[in-house]
């Protein structure tokens, strides 16, 4: 993953998300850490379709030592974020959290270690809850494993 310093990286194709995490890297996360009310994290993955690096910033959680990510999305579509799509594909990510940066490995959670996690995210953002309701599809919770 040492080569990744070496490429170019594509922002979010949503505005307001690629401002958001351009202020974060600007500024170590010291704007854009507390966002919406969360912690935030600055994932960067491998597209598996394009094999650019695409980065973007997403809320998270902690569980003995691992990040929690929620794979909402747009909780009222069928389909699962890019950014999922994209880390089961090339599970191993980069993460910066305020201005420590490191690589890990994702997966997804299942059964009641799933279900644990979840709570745990609804508990830090209740509007997990709502799109939760609101969702044709099972919302992966993500789990991220420093290498």
């Amino acid at each position: 993953m040492d080569d990744w310093d070496d490429e170019d990286v594509w922002d979010s194709p949503d505005r307001s998300v690629a401002e958001h995490v351009r202020r974060y890297i600007t500024t170590d996360g010291g704007d854009g850490y507390l966002e919406g009310g969360m912690t935030n994290l600055v994932l960067t993955v491998r597209g598996r379709t394009s094999g650019r690096l695409l980065r973007t910033g997403l809320f998270f959680g902690e569980d003995a030592g691992r990040y929690i990510l929620v794979a909402s999305g747009s909780a009222i579509t069928s389909t699962h974020p890019s950014w999922y799509l994209n880390v089961m594909e090339n599970p191993e990510v980069r993460v910066q959290i305020l201005g420590e940066r490191f690589s890990a490995r994702a997966r997804t959670a299942e059964g009641p270690e799933r279900a644990r996690l979840w709570r745990k995210m609804v508990e830090l953002a209740p509007v997990y809850r709502t799109y939760e309701a609101r969702s044709r599809r099972e919302i992966p919770v993500v789990v991220l494993e420093r290498l």
